[in-house]
């Protein structure tokens, strides 16, 4: 017999029970947290492939990538044999994806075994994405509890702009609408 306590009103609640509460996060990851960041899927020939919201483009000539990435990651393996990868901005009907390649939903079959995906020599980027870039690694270090990496971006796919870009906030996947 399952019982449900009365407060919960018999529903599953929308938090994430395995969260760090707020009050127990560090002051840095709390202000990590406050400042949006843009969703991307960072792919590699392997394939392999990692969501990444800590990351920036630089404008110049050449333009350049900057992201904090997983060193354990099974993407960073395949990434320092390549020395390139291609990254993809995400939108908001992206949220699955960006899941999957953060190791949050199951992924039967493999990263790559669902959804349409064009092969590149940077990595597989998904068959429906307007705008992603090619990057050839530069350099990367340890930083702060990541590997910092450096690239430089030799080809830009710009596509028609389609969709407002996935955004992640305070923990959640947010819109430009929302």
């Amino acid at each position: 017999m399952i019982h449900v306590k009365p407060d919960t009103g018999g529903h599953i609640h929308s938090s994430d029970p395995f969260a760090t509460p707020e009050q127990d996060k560090s002051p840095v990851r709390r202000l990590r947290g406050r400042l949006a960041a843009p969703v991307t899927l960072w792919t590699a020939p392997g394939p392999s492939g990692l969501t990444v919201s800590s990351m920036l483009v630089a404008d110049g000539e050449p333009g350049r990538v900057l992201g904090l990435v997983d060193e354990e990651s099974d993407f960073w393996d395949a990434v320092s044999v390549a020395g390139r990868f291609a990254v993809t901005p995400l939108g908001p009907d992206d949220q699955q994806l960006a899941d999957k390649f953060a190791g949050l939903m199951p992924a039967p079959g493999g990263l790559f075994a669902a959804g349409n995906w064009t092969d590149t020599e940077y990595g597989p980027v998904p068959g429906d994405a307007a705008t992603w870039a090619g990057c050839r690694l530069d350099a990367d270090r340890p930083y702060g509890w990541a590997l910092l990496v450096e690239a430089t971006i030799e080809t830009v796919a710009a596509g028609a702009h389609t969709s407002d870009p996935l955004m992640h906030f305070r923990g959640r996947y947010r819109s430009l609408d929302r």
